[in-house]
């Protein structure tokens, strides 16, 4: 005799609300629940930029570094602390030579530029008074006066703006020790601190997080050394363009680019602009117009060739997705939102999908596990082995030898 399955219960029709609206009702306050703590995240985040932002770049810092902790140990045989020091300090003498070299140039370069940039202003002056507006010295001279004393009635806002800027100044300091702190100790006890966060989870659901937190790690590592690589090909392209034009301040123009660079559509419109402009007041119109070309040559590239096949394997978004996450965050938290805005998405987007069932990278495995307080995150039975120091501190509490402690 076959066994019959169940009819499936029908409409309530004591209800005096369709079916549709109860379920359009559930999802509403499901998708309201939602956007209510990505708000209240998104707040304080916002509130506590000054500790996030660093800690982010800690991470991308740190899968950055990673494999040259690893050639220092293997290779050079260095200890776990030596090696994670050195690949910090290497980091920072590179940073440091660059913005040195980028200094040398700059003022090397700014008093041909502020020469140059004098002469075009007094030829824009000559143009005027001779050209088609016809204006003369009196007219120019009224609206110097004017934008002078609109300058000066809003001395209190350049005054506040002034104080403002030295406060970002205090923060920027104040987080780049923060990023540097946190770099270290993330390649130092990386899976020691992860370890506390999965901690700090259901005992049933560790394991699976921590297998998507791998995953998750993974997407970031290809995203932060494509966008090296992506970043690295515009600067060279647009500061050795600027070189053979013989524009001045190649070199700075070339590192803007590359910092530019990180914050995808935005970083690359606004630093060729700045390259097409140095390029319009040093040389002429003509110079600027053959850099235009040859910023818009790089973006191509960079957005038919590197973009598609590096980029979009690394994190695996459409440009739709890429532009809507950038033009969200850049509006919530302006150039710093826009900087972590892919690199965040692309991350939810893998441990997301992991998590319901999806692995864009079966060959990482689900072996490797972690060991939380002694008890594997593997296997959903009872705790596991009690760790030395734990111990040794129960059997201290008083009423540990007749099998009693004290409440």
């Amino acid at each position: 005799m076959s066994a019959t399955s169940a009819p499936l219960p029908g409409p309530d029709a004591s209800s005096p609300v369709p079916p549709s609206v109860r379920s359009a009702a559930s999802w509403s306050w499901r998708l309201l629940a939602i956007a209510g703590a990505l708000v209240v995240i998104g707040y304080l985040a916002v509130v506590f930029k000054v500790i996030v932002v660093p800690v982010a770049i800690a991470l991308m810092l740190t899968v950055l570094l990673t494999p040259v902790v690893r050639f220092c140990e293997t290779r050079l045989h260095f200890s776990r602390a030596l090696a994670c020091a050195a690949a910090l300090v290497g980091l920072i003498v590179v940073v440091l030579a660059l913005v040195a070299a980028a200094g040398g140039s700059i003022a090397s370069g700014f008093a041909d530029l502020k020469d140059q940039a004098q002469a075009g202003f007094d030829e824009f002056m000559d143009w005027l008074r001779t050209g088609p507006l016809n204006l003369d010295s009196a007219d120019i001279t009224r609206y110097a006066d004017t934008l002078t004393k609109s300058l000066s009635s809003n001395t209190s806002t350049w005054v506040s703006g002034a104080l403002g800027a030295a406060v970002t100044v205090g923060h920027v300091a104040a987080g780049t020790l923060i990023a540097l702190f946190c770099t270290f100790f993330f390649l130092h006890d990386g899976r020691t601190i992860w370890g506390w966060v999965v901690g700090l989870l259901p005992l049933g659901v560790r394991d699976r997080v921590h297998q998507a937190g791998r995953r998750g790690l993974v997407t970031l590592s290809a995203y932060t050394r494509t966008q090296i690589l992506v970043a690295l090909v515009d600067a060279v392209g647009i500061g050795l363009g600027a070189a053979i034009l013989g524009v001045p301040l190649a070199l700075p123009l070339a590192i803007l680019v590359f910092v530019g660079s990180f914050v995808p559509i935005v970083g690359a419109v606004v630093t060729g602009a700045v390259a097409v402009a140095v390029a319009l007041v040093a040389k002429s119109w003509v110079i600027a117009l053959i850099m235009l070309g040859v910023v818009l040559l790089v973006q191509q590239i960079e957005g038919h060739v590197l973009q598609p096949f590096l980029m979009g394997h690394a994190v695996s978004l459409h440009p739709v997705a890429v532009l809507l996450s950038v033009a969200a965050a850049s509006f919530v938290g302006g150039i710093v939102g826009a900087l972590f805005a892919v690199p965040l998405v692309a991350v939810l987007n893998t441990v997301t999908l992991y998590l319901h069932g999806h692995d864009k990278f079966p060959e990482l495995g689900t072996d490797d596990h972690l060991t939380i307080r002694g008890h594997d995150t593997s296997d959903d039975g009872p705790a596991g082995l009690v760790p030395p120091m734990v111990a040794r501190a129960e059997r201290d509490l008083p009423g540990a030898e007749d099998g009693t402690t004290a409440s």
